[in-house]
């Protein structure tokens, strides 16, 4: 199936649980149809940012990339030495992951990875009373043997500005890959702790064009803390040690058919009109009407039609009541380019019928915005030499309803 990916993040909501400690967070995405993007198959984050992208705008912009912030802190369990690592490591491979339609319960699978990962650190003292410096900033990058935070370690990747206070300093990270990023201390650290954790993530979808209306939901659990999916190493200790992010996709099809004022009376002529059957009593080939609408559509949709009077092999047909002789009415429908069958194929004159278990399914391969379409209306020439008499006038009619469905 094609995918579809974005980058979305944010906070919608928070729930924290002492006794089980444990972090909730709420991811939000949205498919609509944008007429003006046809082309465009993709959710959309409905997720606010916060922490560093809410912070710096511009930088995560520029980076394209968003951010959540956690209320979890990680405090160090001893003080840390010189020469001593603290290294971190988050969750960047793919995690597949299933979300379920709550109507039909239909599921799919989308994939999850974090991408950036930062915070702010604070320490028993000051930087510049650590490393014997009157200056805040050179005490921040003497206290590192590799300058301040906001200089990442391979692998991780720069990702724009660092901000500081005397015992403070704020960074974030692109985490490429599911390895250590570590840091080295060149001084002393009586005890530090990370006051928050910030992240960004990935979501990769499947191609919304496929799935039905409706949200999917579907939850993803980290765990956090020493050889965990966020480790910040061995010294330091998160106050909660489960995160479990609660996604929700809100997926919002359209399905729209316009008939123009009057198209729903249809009146069936032959080719040429009636002069040669008055005037010298030569039957029509048979008679038809085509109909045409427009139609907008982004997911699947069945069509079929309810027959006031039926034919043989589903179709529909209409009645004279003088005479009480029916005649089949076959129904046709051509739709316009980006809708086709389930197999792919373009949609010309396909046969509609009548009865529950007899109705065709197309799909769009891209949004369809307000295109024309035509219905077929036609007495085939099997009928005619039935339904013509010379000098016997008859009137046949019948009501048809032609039903487009989105409930696949």
């Amino acid at each position: 199936m094609m995918k579809a990916s974005i980058r979305c993040l944010g906070l919608a909501a928070l729930l924290c649980v002492p006794s089980a400690e444990a972090v909730n967070k709420e991811i939000r995405a949205v498919f609509m149809p944008d007429s003006a993007q046809p082309q465009k198959n993709e959710f959309i984050n409905r997720t606010p940012n916060s922490g560093y992208c809410a912070k710096y705008p511009a930088q995560c912009t520029s980076n394209k990339i968003f951010s959540i912030q956690l209320p979890v802190r990680f405090e160090s369990s001893r003080s840390i030495e010189i020469g001593e690592q603290v290294p971190l490591k988050v969750p960047a491979n793919w995690r597949p992951l299933t979300v379920i339609n709550r109507d039909t319960q239909e599921t799919e699978t989308v994939e999850v990875r974090i991408i950036g990962v930062g915070s702010q650190y604070v320490l028993s003292h000051t930087a510049a009373e650590l490393t014997g410096v009157t200056d805040t900033l050179a005490g921040h990058r003497k206290l590192w043997t590799s300058s301040s935070w906001v200089y990442q370690p391979a692998p991780c990747a720069y990702s724009g500005v660092g901000w500081y206070g005397p015992k403070n300093y704020g960074f974030f990270w692109k985490a490429p890959t599911e390895e250590f990023c570590v840091k080295i201390a060149a001084y002393g650290i009586p005890s530090m702790s990370f006051d928050t954790l910030d992240f960004a993530y990935e979501l990769r979808t499947p191609n919304p064009l496929g799935m039905s209306s409706g949200l999917y939901t579907g939850s993803m659990v980290y765990r956090l803390g020493p050889g965990a999916d966020f480790d910040l190493g061995p010294l330091m200790i998160p106050d909660d040690d489960n995160l479990t992010l609660d996604f929700v996709l809100d997926v919002q099809h359209t399905l729209k058919v316009e008939i123009p004022p009057g198209g729903n009376k249809v009146e069936l002529v032959p080719l040429g009109g009636w002069q040669g059957w008055l005037q010298s009593g030569r039957r029509p080939v048979s008679l038809f009407r085509d109909q045409a609408f427009n139609i907008s559509a982004s997911s699947r949709f069945k069509m079929q039609v309810d027959c006031q009077y039926s034919s043989a092999l589903s179709d529909c047909a209409i009645h004279d009541l003088v005479s009480r002789r029916s005649v089949t009415l076959q129904v046709y429908v051509t739709l316009p380019d980006g809708l086709t069958t389930m197999a792919g194929e373009p949609v010309r004159r396909r046969r509609l019928y009548g009865g529950n278990d007899k109705f065709q399914v197309f799909k769009p391969g891209q949004y369809v915005d307000r295109k024309p379409g035509v219905l077929h209306f036609e007495v085939p020439q099997s009928q005619m030499n039935f339904m013509l008499q010379p000098g016997v006038q008859s009137n046949y009619f019948g009501y048809i309803r032609v039903i487009w469905d989105s409930e696949v």
